[in-house]
């Protein structure tokens, strides 16, 4: 590491140099010229802050011209405008001084007119004492740390050595080893130094001209040959000198004719040596020196061995044998790593030169041009080069080598044409990068993520490289990159489509895909294999990340799951309205809905493809039979995007667009498809449901010609909800077999009754109207047999039909919805009470059923009630047929915990003992009768444990059909809140809030129901009480009404429950609410009081009683007319409370029935009320007069309580003021009570003085 991080500062220093010397000899011209030099620092000053350090050098006496050496400080400056105007000033000084020295003609100088005095033997007797003096303080400070002293000083070296022929380049380079020599002994950051110090010194001869001028005068100079051995012998001194000392070489033969290469660089002494071992040693510099000079020159082959092949070109470079040659070569080329070695910028180059994009690679590869570097030749080099390097000589080897290989690929990203995406994420690549993406704190983690990010930002640009990339990584992935990864990066990929173009793409390549006849073998994670000793990260085995080998249904599931949720993302671009979108998306839709057909519902019998003439198409299947899962999975999916269909078909519809009918399309798809020889179905059909199949596409056809022949309305609405419902039900008989046969007879019986004009006069269906059930009925009870055992897509089809036919529905029908909600999983075989009996029986009641009526319709449906609790039975158990005695296993069981259940929500003793029922009394028995197993040897140990576990099975599977039963009642409570959303005034609201009431206070607490509570309660609150309409219809009897009321409030006073109590005092609430809108007579609103009245009785005498006081008083406030009614009954416990306290509640709600008596306008209906007011006090007016004396006699203790008394003495005298009761007041009270009112009231008695 030390080795690396000292090349890497080298190769900084090296490439700051050379930017330097580069802005200067481009970017600021040097010129002798004195004043230029003072006009580039004046204007730097002004344009750069540092600049002002550099100060003009102040006159001298002499008349000489002088080097002031104080300049060498701003040569080691971080700022580069800084270093490059001193560089210029001292060369300016230079050329004057030694020009002067020239023009001497006794060059013995004067020691007092130096300031100092070079070496009498550095080889620069021609130069001035002056400029040999800076020459050395030059070659020394190369050498230096300071800040950025070796660049500045190399820059200052260079120039002086182009402008000043007199320095002699021999006498430099004698000068350079003699000023930085490294004794024997020196070692570490001294060595370093010196090192690098030659390094920078050397590259200042190469960049300054000298060496070409040299050559030029003189063709058989020595120079060049003892400077590339110089630098060859350096290079070889420390690793990191390697790439440096190579790049000086290559500056110098940049500035050299081909002559001067081969005579002199070429046969210097430890060139040929370096360049022939170099395969053996595997040194990646060599390699870039031989590709350097042969891009420059074209060699022999004799001059590169095996380095280069014969003859070099580009196709013979990159081919298999000759990378697979070169493998140990890139291997050690990861020794500058973090930096990436200049080699694998000019390979990437050379695969895809920088003047040709991918677009222009890919837009040429069609074409059959064989000129030298084609776009076809380019494709099979970068795939032959991401085999060989990348996934064959780099990915296999150490943690290093894999860094390196992905920092490759990001160089090579940008230019990569779209069709080699797949080599160059190949299958150890993925691997690799899920084995490091899994396992985060490791060296290896951040630059895989980089490279990711990189990979997506390139990816998402266009649209065959982002498909490309997304089948890649989960076609070698078998499908679980981010599961393994633990990321979202392809899902993130995937929402990235937003163009119907791109959509388009995607799915063409998922097909693709999925019938894919290629094998793809499963290799083991890279990891295990290639890591080395000192590897961060564990063998993929450990992780449980290695991918089982051969397996593809990971990978089809995923293809299968993709392709609908695909469309979601274009949601947002289609719901403008736009024509040209929504075509767009339909034909991805057509797409995606035949590739799920084929897939899911159909196989061939000879081969794996199949062409229809028919569709002018042509299909094909995996070589290898799907399995069952995966069909139904299709099956599945095909639900899910008929149903979203479905939905953007009702939205295009309501905004007056054209349908796009993608039902029409796939039952057509689907009959052309079953039509073909040699394709059948995936599984064999019972006759009833080949039968169901059939005859569900005829009716389906019908009622699809009906719906286009009438065009837009609610019956075109109704046939097309229908037909849905239709093509989800073809489905679902493909799903589960022998299980909606019956429901689809019944279903196309209700469509010939509900369409006649589509009616088959011919068909079996036929039927007479004196043996059917009403046809509401029919309907209804084939939409519950239904919802239990299909998924979700088949109950939003359910809920649309429901939407459009429930305004007739009947009380029978609504009362079957009711009992599922409030349906148990089994019931109980010793009762514990008639509560749901009662319950049921005022069902029934709201909705007008005689129980005569009942009897009959029970006693002549048993049979279909027991089939229908069989069904309910079956999807408990999740569609699967159990035992009878394991019904009764698991029935028993269950009936024992509920009878408990119901004992303690009875209100019974919950320390009683209950005797149990089934299994549980026999358990009971035997626990009686023997409690311990001391008497037990090891066998009946063991079968106790087997009994045991099978008890766990059995309640476990118990949990699963409790689950399924709340999955039924959720989509029930769906219907019905649907209902009560179109029809929230119909009477049967009152029915379904009644029931609702009873299942949340049933099921709330209760281990599994939690999420049956909240929609319970959510419907209620949303649609019920806080409705916009409430029932009005005089068909709702007001006894009915009256024990929804007591119950509600008996309820809302006893239950310790929080929330069931909120919920019965809202209902309490909302019933009133409706009383009061019926405008019942006097005598029978007096009954509603009388129940109201018994609830406040309980409040003041039971100590039991939960109801709050605000309740209470809430009532006395929306319904003024029962505050009037119970107006007697509270004056009378104002005076007559057990306590204080209650006597001081009683006090508090007459005080809000006064204040609502006192009239606050003038209209004809508050005139009204005033009227009855006046007459009501004036009838309690004595026993108000006693309460207030009795009052105000004996005031209460506490302060607030006092303060109450007096607000409401004072109210009470208020509201005898407004009624024009003031005579009989005072009459009333007498002179002694009006006494007591002036002593306790003060001024609130002044009115009533003066009578």
């Amino acid at each position: 590491m030390v080795s690396k991080k000292r090349h890497f500062s080298a190769i900084q220093e090296s490439d700051g140099e050379e930017k330097r010397i580069e802005t200067s000899k481009f970017g600021m011209k040097i010129n002798t010229n004195k004043c230029n030099v003072e006009n580039i620092i004046s204007s730097q000053s002004q344009s750069m802050n540092p600049m002002s350090q550099i100060r003009p050098p102040s006159p001298t006496t002499s008349l000489r011209p002088g080097i002031h050496l104080d300049l060498l400080l701003h040569l080691a400056s971080a700022n580069s405008f800084v270093r490059e105007a001193a560089a210029e000033m001292l060369v300016t000084e230079s050329i004057e001084v030694q020009k002067a020295y020239e023009d001497l003609e006794n060059r013995v100088e004067d020691e007092g007119n130096l300031l100092l005095e070079g070496e009498k033997d550095d080889g620069l007797e021609d130069c001035a004492p002056s400029l040999r003096l800076l020459v050395s303080r030059l070659i020394l400070g190369a050498s230096s740390t300071r800040e950025c002293a070796r660049q500045g000083f190399s820059l200052g070296l260079a120039v002086v050595l182009e402008k000043i022929t007199a320095v002699k380049v021999e006498s430099v380079m004698r000068l350079i080893i003699k000023k930085l020599n490294i004794p024997s002994g020196m070692k570490g950051q001294e060595a370093r130094d010196l090192l690098l110090g030659r390094l920078f010194t050397y590259g200042s001869l190469a960049r300054s001209h000298r060496l070409f001028s040299k050559w030029i005068s003189d063709k058989n100079t020595h120079v060049i040959t003892e400077f590339t051995s110089t630098l060859i012998s350096l290079a070889q001194k420390k690793r990191y000198l390697h790439e440096p000392a190579i790049a000086v070489i290559l500056n110098m033969l940049e500035k050299l004719p081909l002559e001067a290469i081969e005579r002199h660089v070429l046969i210097a002494p430890g060139m040929q040596e370096w360049l022939q071992k170099a395969v053996e040693t595997g040194d990646p510099d060599a390699l870039f020196f031989a590709l350097k000079l042969q891009e420059m020159v074209p060699m022999k082959r004799e001059t590169f061995n095996k380095l280069l092949p014969h003859p070099f070109n580009i196709e013979n470079f990159f081919s298999r044998e000759n990378l697979q040659i070169l493998g140990k070569c890139f291997k050690e080329s990861t020794f500058c790593l973090p930096r990436i070695h200049s080699i694998w910028s000019f390979l990437v180059n050379m695969l895809i030169p920088d003047g040709r994009s991918q677009h222009d690679v890919e837009i040429h590869s069609n074409k059959k041009s064989r000129k030298c570097n084609s776009s076809e030749d380019i494709i099979k080099n970068i795939r032959c080069f991401c085999e060989v390097v990348i996934e064959g000589t780099l990915l296999q080897s150490s943690h290093d080598r894999k860094h390196l290989a992905l920092n490759i690929l990001q160089l090579l990203l940008p230019r990569l044409p779209s069709s080699t995406i797949d080599s160059v994420l190949p299958h150890k690549l993925v691997q690799c990068l899920m084995d490091i993406l899994s396992t985060k704190n490791t060296w290896l983690y951040n630059t895989a993520q980089l490279f990711m990010n990189d990979l997506l930002n390139w990816a998402v640009l266009e649209d065959e490289r982002h498909a490309a990339v997304i089948v890649s990584l989960q076609k070698y992935s078998n499908g679980r990159f981010d599961c393994v990864t633990r990321t979202n990066t392809v899902r993130e990929l995937v929402a990235e489509f937003k163009t119907a173009q791109g959509c388009m793409q995607f799915v063409n390549s998922l097909m693709n895909l999925f019938v894919d006849e290629v094998a793809i073998t499963g290799e083991p994670s890279d990891q295990s294999q290639t890591t080395d000793e000192n590897s961060e990260i564990g063998s993929a085995e450990d992780k449980g990340s290695l991918v089982v080998s051969g397996n593809t249904e990971l990978l089809k599931i995923w293809v299968i799951d993709s392709m609908p949720r695909l469309l979601k993302n274009l949601k947002v671009d289609l719901r403008v309205g736009s024509s040209n979108s929504t075509e767009e998306k339909f034909k991805i839709q057509t797409r995606i809905a035949k590739f799920l057909a084929v897939q899911g519902l159909f196989s061939a019998s000879l081969g794996t493809e199949v062409t229809s003439f028919q569709l002018l198409e042509k299909f094909q299947w995996p070589r290898v039979t799907s399995s069952s899962s995966l069909c139904k999975m299709c099956i599945e999916q095909l639900q899910l995007l008929l149903e979203d269909a479905q939905k953007e078909e009702s939205v295009s519809f309501a905004n007056s667009l054209e349908r796009n009918d993608l039902g029409s399309f796939f039952m057509c798809f689907l009959k052309t498809l079953g039509e073909i020889p040699s394709v059948s179905l995936y599984r064999t059909l019972s006759k009833e449901d080949e039968k169901a199949f059939s005859r569900l596409q005829e009716v389906e056809f019908r009622l699809y010609q009906e719906e286009r022949d009438i065009g837009p309305g609610l019956l075109a609405n109704k046939l097309h909800a229908m037909r849905y419902l239709l093509i989800q039900l073809v489905l679902q008989i493909l799903l589960h077999p022998n299980d909606f046969s019956e429901a689809a007879s019944d279903l196309i019986i209700c469509c010939n009754k509900l369409f006649p004009s589509t009616a088959d006069n011919d068909s079996e269906d036929a039927f007479d109207d004196n043996d059917m059930p009403k046809l509401m009925d029919v309907l209804v009870e084939t939409l519950l047999s239904i919802l239990p055992r299909s998924s979700g897509r088949m109950s939003y089809v359910v809920e649309q039909v429901f939407r459009f036919f429930c305004s007739d529905i009947t009380d029978y029908g609504l009362q079957r919805m009711l009992r599922v909600v409030k349906k148990d999983l089994k019931p109980l075989r010793h009762p514990v009470s008639s509560d749901d009996d009662e319950e049921n029986d005022e069902d029934d009641e709201v909705l007008g059923i005689e129980d005569t009526e009942m009897d009959e319709t029970k006693a002549g449906e048993v049979s279909a009630h027991e089939e229908n609790e069989d069904h309910s039975d079956e999807m408990a158990n999740a569609g699967e047929t159990t035992s009878s005695s394991e019904d009764e296993s698991v029935g028993g069981e269950l009936a024992g915990t509920e009878h408990e259940l119901n004992v303690r929500k009875s209100g019974d003793n919950p320390r009683k003992s209950v005797k149990p029922v089934g299994d549980k009394a026999r358990d009971t028995d035997s626990e009686d009768f023997d409690d311990s197993d001391g008497g037990m040897d090891d066998d009946a140990m063991f079968r106790m444990d087997a009994y045991h576990a099978q008890l766990l099975k059995e309640r476990t599977g118990n949990d699963n059909a409790l689950s399924q039963l709340i999955l039924f009642k959720l989509r029930v409570l769906s219907l019905l809140e649907i209902y009560l959303q179109k029809y929230p005034g119909k009477s049967h609201v009152l029915a379904i809030s009644s029931c609702f009431v009873q299942t949340y206070s049933k099921y709330h607490g209760v281990g599994g129901n939690e999420q049956l509570c909240q929609r319970i309660i959510a419907i209620l609150k949303k649609k019920v009480f806080k409705g916009k309409d409430h029932p009005r219809g005089g068909d709702i009897a007001l006894d009915t009404l009256e024990k929804l009321l007591g119950r509600s409030l008996k309820t809302a006073s006893r239950s310790r429950v929080k929330d069931i109590s909120s919920l019965a005092q809202a209902y309490a609430f909302w019933l009133l609410k409706i009383i009061s809108s019926r405008n019942f007579p006097e005598s029978e609103l007096g009954r509603v009081a009388l129940i109201v009245e018994n609830v406040l009785l309980d409040y003041f005498n039971n100590r039991n009683c939960r109801l709050k006081s605000g309740f209470i008083k809430e009532i006395m406030k929306r319904h003024g007319w029962l505050g009037l009614k119970l107006f007697a009954f509270l004056l009378d416990k104002c005076a007559n409370g057990k306590s204080e306290f209650r006597r001081i509640e009683a006090v508090d709600m007459v005080d809000c029935i006064i204040k609502s008596v006192i009239p606050s306008g003038k209209g004809e209906r508050d005139k009204e009320t005033t009227r009855k007011s006046s007459k009501l006090l004036k009838v309690q007016l004595p026993v108000l007069c006693e309460v207030i004396l009795q009052l105000l006699n004996n005031l209460p203790g506490k302060q607030s309580r006092r303060a109450e008394v007096r607000r409401f003495c004072t109210r009470a005298l208020e509201a005898v003021a407004a009624l024009n009761l003031k005579k009989s007041f005072v009459k009333a009270m007498m002179p002694d009570g009006i006494s007591v009112c002036e002593s306790k009231l003060g001024n609130a008695v002044a009115p009533f003085k003066a009578l």
